[in-house]
């Protein structure tokens, strides 16, 4: 498995609406959701099974092309593979995108629609809430098929988990930099404050931060409000991307000004080489899967044997995250890598083994 690669749209076998690769060159399956009715274009990448079904969120997003739909869709997918692996759930990584704006274009007809496609792919993969896309949404999606997680009747919204995750990453960055799994005193500045940069925003103030949100649109009480497009050159402990990704590019990197980069937002790095500059800056990256993985974690309660969703028991293993985080840390400090290398590594392994298992 080679992180980071993108194949051509030409070295598909294409037939229908599904388009397939083999597991070397990219995803196993990539499959293109047409309605002229409904107007409904979507994306549905499965990058891996190896652990178990695919499962990841369905984005709602006015892309300026289906070229960069499909982009970004091989992004995400490939992230979940490594985002499942690495916090040590049995699924595999799939996303989905569709292409519009959310706001004006999506009707009942078109989630209707497009949960017809994720049932015809019989379990492959699994969707879930996503920037975009919204609870209602995926309660929808259950009347017409079962693969579907994050409804009402099961674990619900995962933001609240996902922030409460970063949390605990933030935890594991705090002890490794400054000697303390403690945030008290620490400046951190939030980029987006949607629900999960909103309810990170509120973790933080309670663990005794001082807090900085940058968000075009939410005005957060009681906290200093930055300008979204300067605000990763402000000086702070630590920065928080949570909203789109690409953040952290050749551009941005130089500018920044914080000992520490943890935040949820789905692939920071604008490119594989985004890593190496980090370190050559000096700044810890938090890597974005591993820091984002608390919805994961809590769908993956939903999915278990338990019977039944427990939010206590799934919140407690999303604490968790700190000590996959500090693990990843550690693995970078031993073996002499980047924390995105050392996070990669860990999760590779984990496939791997799975493939080699009885």
């Amino acid at each position: 498995m080679t992180r980071g690669l993108v194949t051509p749209f030409s070295a598909w076998s294409v037939v229908g609406t599904v388009a397939t690769v083999s597991a070397e060159a990219g995803p196993e399956l990539v499959q293109w959701c047409r309605d002229e009715t409904t107007g409904l274009r979507a994306v549905i990448a499965v990058h891996s099974t190896a652990l178990g079904p695919s499962c990841g969120g369905t984005r709602y997003r006015p892309y300026a092309s289906e070229d960069e739909a499909l982009a970004d869709v091989l992004r995400l997918a490939e992230a979940m593979t490594y985002k499942h692996a690495a916090c040590g759930n049995d699924l595999g990584g799939g996303k989905a995108v569709i292409i519009g704006e959310p706001h004006t274009e999506r009707t009942e007809a078109l989630i209707r629609r497009y949960a017809q496609f994720i049932d015809s792919l019989a379990g492959a993969y699994l969707t879930a809430e996503d920037v975009g896309t919204t609870q209602a949404d995926m309660d929808l999606i259950a009347t017409v098929t079962p693969y579907v997680t994050g409804t009402t009747a099961g674990s619900g919204d995962p933001s609240p988990a996902t922030a409460w995750g970063v949390l605990h990453a933030m935890h594991a960055v705090a002890e490794s930099l400054w000697g303390a799994a403690t945030l008290e005193g620490r400046h951190v500045v939030v980029s987006g404050a949607g629900k999960v940069g909103g309810a990170l925003v509120g973790h933080l103030r309670d663990a005794g931060a001082r807090v900085s949100v940058a968000d075009p649109v939410v005005r957060v009480d009681g906290v200093d409000q930055v300008d979204p497009a300067t605000a990763h050159t402000i000086p702070c402990d630590i920065f928080s991307p949570n909203a789109y990704g690409a953040v952290l590019s050749a551009r941005t990197i130089p500018e920044l000004r914080c000992a520490a980069v943890c935040g949820a937002a789905n692939n920071q790095l604008a490119t594989f080489e985004d890593r190496f500059r980090l370190a050559e800056e000096g700044v810890l990256y938090a890597p974005d899967y591993v820091a984002n993985a608390g919805g994961v974690i809590n769908i993956a309660d939903e999915l278990g044997d338990h019977g039944s969703y427990d939010r206590d028991r799934a919140f407690a293993r999303v604490a968790g995250i700190r000590d996959v985080m500090a693990n990843v840390l550690r693995t970078a400090r031993d073996e002499g890598i980047t924390t995105a290398d050392a996070a990669d590594r860990i999760a590779e392994r984990r496939i791997a083994a799975a493939g080699t298992a009885p």
